[in-house]
């Protein structure tokens, strides 16, 4: 068993390698499962002479379904995350994810396995590409949910009481697991479809993801067991605690009806505010640190990373495939290199300073992009473009720690879930706006267009938070002289 934390650094060390562990886990087996479903699908397609139309599209649709789902129903899930119990979510998160990615991965292999199915049996054929996407999604609302648990609320509790830089350390430690499985994911996914069939990889699907829920789940449950501070009861939210206290029994009966159809009526108001998301919105809108989430939601509306678009565009002016694997290869390793940086910066400086140094560096680093579109010949554009990408990841992921710590400091902990999902539906708006000029602007000659459009955003992400940053020094400034 975890020993219980007391205050010590060698304690939270203890807690946090447990919980990095359960996290390393849960990310390379959940990435490993969806890549490996898209390898599945992007290779037998590859390889068949007339695949039908839908499962040519399943791939690039199902992303943007996927996208959609967090755009609409990610306040909802922050909402109710802030709600339930940290064991409720543990358990329903492990659980949902671990079934959705189960059967996704068992559908498509179905159809692959079954070529004909289209042509001999059609609505069986529609019934499992609707399993498919809804499986996704349910996929990615439950990584959501998780997400949210670990970044938003257990890495807050974990190190309140003790310095910043214990923080600091978990944050960088969580993103930099993120970061290794993305790389080390593909590689894993093509390892296992070139050496198994694709009946064999599903049975691995299956059995690796059950596996992994388990783990994951005792894993957690050890570290929320070690840390008394996780079992302590949450606070409650506010709308909770401007509720009236329910009627008294000894009330007359006629005077209880009335007062219990309010009742009725407030609890149906709730339910249905919770389904829109709207108050999750308005939430959000009122917070302090709403200006910096914006300027990092707005740098999900790029195609300046190595995506599918760039990688084609990279492939039409002539870069061979394993150079653009080794690009891809070393942009991650930058951004790895970016988890160990942050806390060595934000060790100098606050964390105000750490996002504003990040944000205009990587706008720096993005400016051999900008000038990629006027070079002379189309490999030297395309040098420049990944040497462009490759080097802004120190700066983007520096700043995406130091929003996330702005948001753990600066937000109440009643309201953190709420800002947790609706930062990730914001964050998903603009993702799926990239897909979205991606479709319209899809001839790589016009990729330049992309390049410019996508620095706009950079631009004006920047200046965003240079305007946040100047009123809270302002206010600071105020705060100190009126003392």
């Amino acid at each position: 068993m975890l020993p219980r934390l007391q205050g010590s650094n060698a304690s939270i060390n203890r807690a946090s390698a447990l919980w990095h562990g359960a996290q390393g886990w849960g990310h390379g087996f959940c990435w490993w499962s969806a890549r490996r479903k898209q390898l599945v699908l992007g290779l037998a397609v590859a390889g068949r002479a007339d695949p039908p139309p839908p499962l040519r599209r399943a791939n690039p649709c199902q992303m943007g379904r996927e996208t959609s789902s967090l755009v609409v129903l990610g306040p909802v899930v922050g909402t109710l995350v802030g709600r339930a119990t940290y064991l409720q979510v543990l358990g329903i998160w492990l659980l949902s994810q671990s079934i959705s990615l189960i059967v996704a991965g068992t559908s498509v292999t179905t159809l692959l396995m079954y070529a004909n199915l289209r042509a001999t049996r059609f609505p069986a054929f529609m019934a499992l590409v609707a399993v498919t996407n809804v499986s996704g999604a349910l996929a990615a609302l439950s990584a959501l949910a998780g997400t949210i648990l670990i970044e938003r609320e257990w890495v807050v509790v974990i190190s309140s009481g003790h310095p910043p830089s214990v923080r600091t350390g978990i944050n960088s430690v969580v993103r930099r697991i993120d970061l290794g499985c993305s790389l080390l994911a593909p590689v894993l996914s093509a390892l296992v479809i070139s050496l198994a069939s694709t009946q064999a990889s599903a049975a691995v699907l299956a059995l690796s993801t059950a596996a992994s829920a388990g783990l994951q789940y005792c894993l957690f449950v050890s570290v929320y067991n070690g840390v008394p501070a996780l079992a302590a009861p949450r606070q409650p939210r506010a709308s909770d605690a401007e509720r009236p206290p329910p009627v008294p029994m000894t009330v007359a009966p006629a005077e209880a009806e009335p007062t219990q159809a309010l009742d009725w009526r407030a609890r149906l108001a709730d339910k249905l505010s919770v389904a829109s998301g709207w108050e999750s919105w308005v939430v959000y809108a009122r917070q302090d640190v709403a200006l910096p989430g914006v300027a990092l939601a707005f740098l999900y509306f790029t195609v300046l990373s190595f995506g599918t678009l760039m990688t084609a565009t990279l492939d039409w002016k002539g870069i061979p495939a394993y150079v653009i694997s080794l690009a891809r290869g070393f942009s991650a390793i930058v951004g790895i290199g970016a988890t160990l940086l942050y806390p060595l910066v934000h060790s100098r400086v606050t964390t105000l300073r750490t996002g504003l140094w990040s944000i205009w560096m990587q706008w720096c680093c993005l400016l051999l992009c900008v000038a990629s579109v006027w070079a002379a010949t189309g490999v030297a554009s395309a040098w420049m473009l990944m040497a462009g990408v490759a080097t802004s990841r120190l700066g983007l992921w520096t700043f995406d720690l130091a929003v996330l710590q702005l948001m753990q400091d600066g937000v109440p902990d009643h309201e953190r879930c709420v800002v947790g999902g609706v930062q990730n539906a914001l964050q998903s708006v603009f993702d799926l706006l990239t897909y979205v000029v991606a479709i319209v602007i899809s001839d790589p000659k016009d990729f330049s267009k992309m390049i410019v459009l996508s620095f706009s955003l950079v631009t004006c992400a920047a200046v965003m938070y240079t305007v946040h940053a100047y009123r809270a020094q302002k206010a600071a400034c105020t705060s100190s002289t009126s003392t």
